[in-house]
């Protein structure tokens, strides 16, 4: 019982931290700007899926936010098209802080079961010793 609460804590510890990298990386490019005639920088989101019986949680896939972006009218910008566009990523700050708290207070939770699981089992072995 003990090694299954470790180990399910265990597989969502590795997709928070999966979250927790996706979101950064949304948030490190939310400023990215590319030419018209290329596809902007595109959120990455983690699709999450429940493991058989108790194997605990797995990252299914990536999805990715529209290439389209949005177009920003910037003339001075060296990357500006005739018309003077840029494009920049289509990501919400807003959503992105909110998913950043999500991700590291699940992580946060995942990581005080392993220690509490951790210490249960320590003082099962101390109770057997004795």
């Amino acid at each position: 019982m003990t090694f299954d609460a470790i180990g399910i804590a265990g597989s969502a510890l590795s997709v928070h931290r999966k979250w927790l990298d996706a979101v950064s990386d949304n948030l490190a490019n939310i400023n990215t700007a590319t030419s018209t005639d290329g596809a902007a920088f595109q959120a990455r989101y983690i699709a999450v899926q429940a493991g058989e019986g108790t194997s605990g949680v797995y990252v299914q896939a990536a999805a990715y936010g529209d290439p389209e972006g949005r177009l920003a009218y910037e003339p001075t910008n060296p990357l500006a098209d005739a018309e003077g566009y840029v494009r920049y990523p289509d990501i919400d700050m807003g959503s992105q802080m909110s998913q950043l708290i999500l991700a590291q207070r699940g992580y946060q939770a995942n990581a005080a079961v392993v220690d509490r699981a951790k210490a249960s089992y320590e003082a099962a072995l101390q109770i057997g010793r004795s």
